[in-house]
């Protein structure tokens, strides 16, 4: 990296890692609900309906992809308990744990971004 006139440049290949990296996070973490649902899992263990009540629109093929996905990414752990009927239950992993300084910023992010438009939203009405 470079400094010029007191800014910070990274250089092309150092922009192009940084890319990579960023790149790498999205295609694991990518898309509208595993975010939400490792946070909702970090919170708890839950059930798949009970999944399905927090996060109110994902339908059941979508939460059983991601959670899939996330399970195979090690964000998330499926635990079959015996019985009559069986139970299955989804909990976060360790590994998840690593993101929540992440979801913090993302859960702050968006409460002030929600603010600003509806701040917005009532300049204009």
């Amino acid at each position: 990296m470079e400094i010029i006139e007191d800014q910070l440049v990274q250089t092309e290949e150092s922009c192009i890692t940084s890319v990579n990296y960023i790149s790498d996070a999205l295609y694991v973490l990518g898309g509208k609900w595993k975010l939400v649902i490792i946070f909702t899992l970090v919170e708890s263990p839950k059930r798949f309906g009970e999944l399905q009540k927090v996060l109110k629109g994902i339908g059941p093929k979508m939460l059983a992809k991601d959670l899939r996905e996330l399970e195979l990414n090690e964000f998330v752990v499926r635990r079959v308990y015996e019985g009559k009927p069986e139970k299955v239950v989804y909990e976060a992993t360790p590994y998840s744990k690593s993101l929540s300084k992440v979801l913090s910023e993302l859960k702050d992010w968006g409460m002030k971004h929600r603010e600003k438009i509806k701040q917005s939203m009532r300049k204009v009405s």
